[in-house]
């Protein structure tokens, strides 16, 4: 069992940078793979980003790519999401969740964090 708890939200203005934080519960944080997600209003859940449990790999949605990184520090049971040159369209609930397969089903959801970009 693992319990994600997100951080760092907020209302930042268009062009700020911003650093998520999710961390988990739990000794096994190492073994799982991590991902995020966000959901705007009125749209559906999209991929963000995903990290192997040994942080040796890392996967980003085609529209991502660029101002996202993801990583983890195993040591902290932290899984973090940096986005920079932040825009208005990533106003969002972000989550971040946990899954032992690498793919696109996850076992456990944290209950997100709002991120508000102001124009």
């Amino acid at each position: 069992q693992v319990q994600l708890l997100e951080s760092g939200g907020g209302l930042v203005q268009a062009g700020d940078s911003l650093r998520l934080s999710c961390v988990a519960s739990g000794r096994t944080f190492s073994r799982y793979n991590m991902g995020w997600f966000r959901q705007a209003p009125g749209k559906e859940r999209e991929f963000v980003a995903a990290i192997s449990w040994g942080a040796g790999t890392t996967y980003y949605a085609d529209s991502m790519k660029g101002r996202f990184t993801i990583s983890r520090d195993n040591a902290k049971n932290t899984v973090y999401l940096q986005i920079y040159s932040l825009k208005p369209e990533d106003t969002a609930v972000y989550y971040c969740a946990a899954s032992m397969v690498l793919g696109p089903t996850y076992d456990y959801w944290g209950q997100g964090t709002q991120v508000t970009v102001s124009s």
